[in-house]
């Protein structure tokens, strides 16, 4: 795949560090959101389309494949890393893609120090493990709508249920 085509930018942690700190100079504001992604799938467009709209540009944390598997299990990923981060590079809405491997965001957010992060409204604020550091840098967390049925593990389990000798 040529990167050179895409909308976006695959970025070490240090790189998108320096990525945001040169908006910051420019008083644009940033957006972060993170997730695994895998299996991209109309909803999630919908959501990061939200979340890029909520500021002047969008860095997606994506789960490398080990995080993806203590998260979701030993059947995940579906799609490796590298395929994960190409599809949401070729998306307009996204700017830039840093990869982490920890279960959930904190140390990414506290290097990158979004403006604004994004979560599904199925959250609730409160119960965010990330909102002490968000909050702690001046951020502020922004819900995005959530459509019933649009999951990943929704969109397996169809997949499963259409192919199964059963279905």
């Amino acid at each position: 795949m040529d990167s050179a085509l895409f909308f976006g930018q695959l970025l070490s942690v240090d790189e998108a560090v320096a990525w945001r700190e040169e908006l910051r100079s420019q008083e644009r504001c940033v957006v972060f959101t993170n997730g695994c992604f895998d299996v991209l799938h109309a909803g999630h467009v919908d959501y990061l389309a939200w979340a890029r709209a909520q500021g002047d540009a969008l860095i997606v944390g994506l789960n490398e494949d080990d995080s993806v598997r203590r998260l979701k299990g030993d059947a995940r990923p579906i799609v490796p890393f590298a395929q994960r981060a190409a599809l949401l590079l070729a998306l307009r809405s996204v700017d830039v893609v840093v990869g982490f491997n920890e279960r959930t965001p904190e140390v990414l957010l506290d290097r990158i120090r979004p403006d604004v992060h994004v979560k599904s409204d199925q959250y609730r604020e409160d119960e965010l493990p990330e909102r002490t550091v968000v909050l702690q840098h001046g951020g502020r967390i922004a819900l995005a709508p959530h459509v019933a049925g649009e999951s990943t593990t929704e969109l397996i389990a169809r997949i499963l249920h259409a192919y199964s000798p059963y279905g």
